[in-house]
């Protein structure tokens, strides 16, 4: 492959099964345009139960809750409810859009910052309520007791965690009640204890150090045996998500990269990216500076594997004893929210090539029938090669430096800033296949930006006479007489 820089995807193996079929890709990509996305709501099932091995590993009971707003597929929802598994929410339409889906109330957390619509269809069908705050909670109490409603279950989500010992904070965050004012806040539930039921804590961290969460749940333990001193009766512990996905499938491959792309950036190489963008770093009198802004692409541990390895550590405020044995001993229930950790596998997002054009000794521009907004890997930061699919059987020529495009007309919709290695040129009509882009990366920051259609999504899955496929919104995990999904 000579000096070029692939970062190639990691695929398991239904997403691979999907892409050799890349026949019926290039037909649903004709028939229902280009970008399209396709999910695969048996890889999410499949997920549910690699997470659940974990609970079944430490003895622990509790509820696995996807973070619906990674993606907005009703196919990936209704599988999801098959499983028994539940939906973690965050507005009002996401709340509708669970229970249209099949899942119970007892089934479906209501979390983040919510308005009176959204507290009151929570209040009313009995789904769990996760407090952001003292305000909310007062709102909460005064729906319920102006609707004559049943008491409403709810978390306490706390925030500003401190370690014992060695100092650890967890990152201050926007939502959530600190921990200083937990007796305030416990004041006030007493008050209300007509209106709501205190069942657990929880806390969701924007990190990705699985010390900060440890030091968060071991303060969630903490804040337990303060509610129960109280004689309040909490049982549960929601940690929410951050588990991670590993999206290479070479480690090899992300630390060249990288330190590649810190030479880039020192002038010491060629540029690697569109403008010379250094992803947070830059060059300062021959110093890099800064630090690399992107997702950690290739992570030895993610996803179920994180989640074991947080239980397993020790809580410094216990005497040392493992996170999970004092979940156990305590019988408390442990409730995890992953979005992105769930659909690992569980989508791929296709382009069409529009054009492609030569300019001189540089590489390649390449540009897609989709936006920036539509494959928001870049958003994310995560640094991936997409799959290229040929219209035309032909041979692999060898690398080819690519920039690719969206189809805006705006500088800035870049699919991606770096230089792209693709196999073999490619050409107007070949799709390009963006892979694991269901969690936050399908249809998060789509727009229809000059009235371009946001992108249409179909749900496949494997039978005995191979792919089959139906939209997004006609899937149903059932199998209704005459055989038809």
């Amino acid at each position: 492959m000579g000096g070029a820089l692939y970062l190639e995807p990691r695929l398991g193996p239904r997403l691979g099964s999907l892409l050799e079929s890349d026949r019926l890709l290039h037909t649903l990509a004709d028939a229902l345009g280009s970008p399209l996305g396709v999910v695969l709501p048996d890889q999410l099932a499949e997920n549910v139960e690699r997470f659940r091995s974990v609970y079944r590993g430490h003895h622990l009971a509790g509820q696995i809750f996807l973070a619906h707003k990674a993606n907005r597929s009703s196919a990936l929802l209704r599988r999801l409810a098959a499983t028994g598994a539940g939906v973690d929410v965050a507005s009002l339409g996401e709340l509708q859009h669970a229970l249209g889906c099949g899942f119970a109330p007892s089934l479906i957390t209501a979390t983040g910052p919510k308005d009176t619509r959204f507290l009151w269809l929570a209040a009313r069908t009995g789904a769990t309520v996760s407090l952001d705050s003292p305000a909310e909670l007062d709102q909460l109490a005064t729906l319920v007791r102006a609707h004559g409603l049943p008491r409403v279950p709810v978390l306490l989500r706390l925030s500003g965690f401190e370690g014992a010992g060695v100092k650890v904070l967890t990152r201050r965050s926007r939502f959530g009640t600190a921990v200083p004012e937990l007796d305030t806040v416990l004041d006030t539930l007493e008050r209300y204890a007509d209106a709501v039921e205190l069942t657990g804590v929880a806390y969701h961290l924007d990190t990705t150090s699985a010390a900060e969460k440890a030091v968060a749940l071991e303060g969630c333990l903490l804040a337990l045996e303060e509610c129960r001193g109280r004689g309040l009766t909490p049982r549960a512990v929601d940690i929410g998500g951050g588990f991670g996905v590993s999206y290479l499938a070479d480690r090899t491959q992300w630390e060249r990269y990288t330190t590649e792309l810190a030479q880039a950036v020192l002038g010491t190489r060629p540029p690697l990216t569109w403008g010379g963008h250094g992803y947070g770093l830059r060059e300062d009198g021959g110093t890099l500076r800064g630090a690399l802004g992107v997702y950690p692409a290739y992570r030895p541990v993610a996803g179920e594997r994180y989640l074991d390895d947080l239980l397993s550590r020790p809580a410094t405020a216990f005497g040392g004893r493992p996170l999970a044995t004092l979940l156990l001993e305590h019988l408390y229930d442990l409730h995890t929210e992953p979005g992105r950790a769930l659909l690992d596998q569980c989508g791929v997002t296709l382009a069409r090539v529009l054009e492609t054009r030569d300019v001189g000794t540089g590489p390649l521009w390449v540009r897609l029938a989709a936006t920036a907004g539509d494959i928001g890997l870049e958003e994310h930061g995560i640094l991936m090669d997409p799959v290229l699919l040929p219209r035309e059987p032909g041979p692999t020529t060898g690398p080819v430096e690519t920039y690719l495009f969206g189809s805006l007309c705006l500088e800035s919709d870049l699919i991606t800033r770096r230089t792209v290695y693709l196999p073999r040129r490619p050409a107007p009509g070949d799709l390009l296949a963006f892979v694991n882009t269901a969690g936050y990366c399908m249809d998060f920051h789509a727009t229809q930006a000059q009235r371009q259609p946001v992108a249409r999504k179909v749900a496949a899955w494997q039978d005995r006479a191979g792919w089959r496929w139906c939209l997004d919104e006609e899937y149903w995990p059932i199998t209704p007489p005459g055989g038809q999904q």
